[in-house]
């Protein structure tokens, strides 16, 4: 039996895999059942001979006692020295939302797909990545090196819990790692070679409270936010659409730079849903928006945030009481692994060999665990390949297709029979 045709006749397991996952509901926030996830994922590959290490992120963003930080990392090593390729997966998912038809947790399978929340980002890429390993070391049981693979928490949240914690104890380490395939949904026939910049920040506008019959008294915050918005129109988001990148980012609307406005709240707090009182009659003094600002490998990260500044100044000279308060919340450099690093090209040809198409080459709009690898783990051997169409991931009724995970899964297998032969 062919390599391939070992993947494809595992496919009842792979339904039943892809299935299993999406009924642990992951969901984040708040960080429910990772150590579920993680137990079972590890229960399942000690069966393949794989040393499996659960870790938790002790102290990282978001770990608590009441939601801790759980991951798996498990590793399967061959009978002989050789690298090790190593498939990263995040197990969280995000909120269920509205307007769903099939049960967000249920994992119907379908006319060929599985439905779920997590189903495409990224469950049924983690189960691809399982299959793959397990199709491999089946066939070639004296392989060479080295296989990994890893469920890691919160990518959905920025990954502190996850990758960037495990990069931070040498997980990610070029001398035990060197190559890393990341299994997000952009296309089977896609090689994602990294991503945008990101920077997050609250813009916070200050007035003086008053009562809200003689606002005359007070300095409303609310209005000077409007004036920022305005500017914001005017001026920010023109000059943003006129800078264009030569990363092949999808879709191309994001290949300008880009600002999304995340949040915006002025006044007093909201009320609990159980309150059924009125508002208090006051001037709001403070308002606070949230930018998502996602910049260009040509771009500068002094540049981007300069640029906020001046349009914040330019308010500011028009407005004799406005006063502001801008906070960093995190910020992330764009990255992108070279064409011919080796993983790039086998991963290429292995597409080329089963899907018998030339693989795109692609950058994604947003970010996801690539940056933790390369800011921290210092590998640039890394990309993201992996089953699912990009624009199901958060979307009600996502799902897998299973013949894209079959097909992803023979890609990855290939990959590891080139790579560790």
């Amino acid at each position: 039996m062919t390599l391939l045709s070992n993947i494809a006749a595992r496919e009842a397991d792979l339904i039943r895999l892809t299935q299993d996952l999406i009924r642990i509901p992951t969901l984040n926030p708040p960080g429910l059942r990772y150590l579920d996830i993680c137990e079972y994922l590890g229960t399942r590959l000690e069966k393949t001979g794989f040393k499996v290490e659960l870790v938790r992120a002790k102290g990282a963003l978001a770990d608590s006692e009441k939601y801790p930080r759980w991951n798996l990392v498990a590793r399967h090593k061959g009978q002989r020295p050789g690298e090790c390729v190593h498939f990263n997966s995040h197990h969280d998912v995000v909120e269920v939302g509205h307007g769903w038809s099939t049960h967000p947790f249920g994992g119907e399978l379908k006319d060929g797909k599985i439905y779920g929340r997590g189903a495409c980002d990224m469950k049924g890429g983690l189960a691809t990545s399982v299959i793959a390993a397990e199709a491999f070391i089946a066939a070639n049981p004296d392989y060479a090196g080295a296989i990994e693979i890893s469920a890691t928490a919160d990518e959905e949240s920025g990954g502190y819990g996850g990758v960037a914690y495990l990069a931070e104890q040498g997980y990610f380490n070029p001398d035990r790692v060197q190559h890393v395939i990341i299994p997000e949904p952009l296309n089977k026939d896609r090689i994602c070679l990294g991503h945008r910049g990101v920077w997050w920040a609250e813009i916070e506008t200050n007035g003086r409270i008053a009562h809200g019959s003689m606002p005359f008294l007070g300095d409303c915050a609310v209005r000077h936010m409007g004036a920022v918005l305005e500017e914001m129109e005017a001026t920010l988001f023109p000059l943003l659409a006129s800078k264009r990148t030569e990363m092949p980012v999808v879709p191309d609307g994001a290949r300008q730079s880009t600002l999304n406005i995340n949040s915006i709240h002025g006044g007093e707090p909201v009320q609990d849903a159980d309150y059924t009182g009125l508002p208090s009659a006051c001037v709001p003094d403070r308002c606070k928006i949230v930018i998502d600002r996602r910049f260009l490998m040509e771009e500068d990260i002094v540049e981007v945030k300069s640029e906020v500044a001046a349009m914040l100044e330019s308010v500011k000279a028009a407005r004799p009481s406005f006063e502001y308060e801008i906070r960093d919340l995190f910020e992330v450099q764009p990255t992108m692994t070279e064409e011919d690093a080796p993983v790039v090209k086998t991963v290429q040809a292995a597409i080329e060999k089963v899907l018998n198409t030339q693989a795109e080459f692609v950058v994604s709009p947003g970010t996801y665990d690539q940056k933790h690898i390369d800011r921290i783990g210092k590998l640039k051997n890394c990309i993201a390949y992996g089953p699912g169409i990009l624009d199901l991931a958060h979307q009600p009724d996502e799902w897998v297709g299973v013949q894209d995970m079959i097909d992803s899964a023979g890609v990855m297998a290939l990959t590891l029979e080139e790579l560790l032969s």
